[in-house]
């Protein structure tokens, strides 16, 4: 049987989880193919690389939103606006923040601090450009607000095979439940921001393609590093995790850490609460393949990376 074990010593997110699998062999060709069926290309971009993240080669995944990335400046603190004495500075504050994929779904519009850091801190050679849309912002989509309902159609309608698309909506469910109980909204009234929501729907629906052509048939997972501190949103500062990350990880053995940052975003929660069987150290297996998923921070002491290990 082909196992995946998902080895989060340094926590868990939706592009992290992406750019290991891709690590470990999986085809991002063949994803990027299956994810046009979603229709929502003209919204973004992906790219994937080499990175080295404290003496480890690993895969960085991002989704570059298109014209959202110019107009969100002003709403949204992206990290690339900090230098990286600036986010050193903050590591040590322990007020943190938001890392990885974006996926802080919240039914309002958080100014998500999360780490659209690509292009500033990607001084290395970028493998694979595949995609071939110009970076034309000159798109007419509205600012809007995508429902929990619209996004469970739009995976429905795609067409895809049947495993990757159950196994994507099931993940978009834990989020989107999560969040109506910590706004207090019925589940079809979540609204994700259009930002969060496009990082989080290529994520998901990326990690369920993946797995399902990888041909995993079990997952394993370690314990989950949280981190810890505080991480800024409109309502205030809060808590390390997240409220809504928190609640998704009900039932999944959580590891303390101390670092002092959102290590798991609610993305890489819900995917780890969804798909993990067992949690524990590695399993008896054969490896046949590691790969290492790059997260967009980088930590002075430890490497960013999700491990994943695929075996017989």
């Amino acid at each position: 049987m082909k196992t995946l074990y998902l080895d989060c010593f340094s926590g868990i997110s939706g592009d992290m989880f992406i750019g290991a699998l891709l690590d470990a062999g999986g085809d991002a060709q063949r994803m990027q193919k299956e994810l046009q069926k979603l229709n929502i290309e003209e919204e973004y971009t992906l790219q994937w690389s080499k990175v080295n993240k404290n003496g480890i080669t690993a895969t960085k995944f991002d989704v570059h939103l298109q014209e959202a990335h110019e107009k969100d400046h002003d709403e949204h603190h992206h990290v690339h606006e900090h230098s990286q004495a600036d986010l050193e500075a903050q590591e040590g504050s322990g007020e943190a923040q938001y890392d990885h994929d974006g996926a802080h779904l919240h039914s309002h519009s958080h100014k998500h601090d999360h780490a659209h850091s690509h292009e500033h801190h990607h001084d290395h050679t970028h493998h694979h450009h595949s995609h071939d849309h110009s970076h034309s912002h000159g798109h007419h989509h509205h600012h809007h607000h995508r429902a929990y309902k619209d996004i469970v159609q739009m995976i429905e309608a795609a067409g895809f095979e049947e495993p990757v698309r159950d196994t994507a909506l099931r993940i978009f469910k834990i989020i989107g439940e999560a969040e109506g109980k910590i706004h207090g909204v019925p589940l079809d009234d979540v609204h994700f921001h259009e930002v969060g929501a496009v990082d989080s729907i290529i994520d998901i629906v990326g990690a369920s393609i993946l797995i399902h052509q990888m041909g995993i048939e079990a997952i394993h997972s370690s314990p989950v590093p949280v981190g810890m501190g505080k991480i800024r949103i409109d309502h205030g500062i809060y808590p390390v995790p997240a409220p809504a990350t928190l609640e998704i990880l009900k039932g999944v053995p959580l590891e303390a850490s101390d670092v002092r940052f959102e290590l798991t975003t609610p993305t890489g929660a819900a995917i780890v609460s969804v798909l993990a069987q067992q949690y524990g150290p590695i399993p008896s297996i054969k490896v046949t393949a590691v790969g290492y998923g790059a997260g967009t921070k980088t930590f002075a002491d430890r490497p960013n990376v999700l491990r994943v290990i695929v075996g017989e």
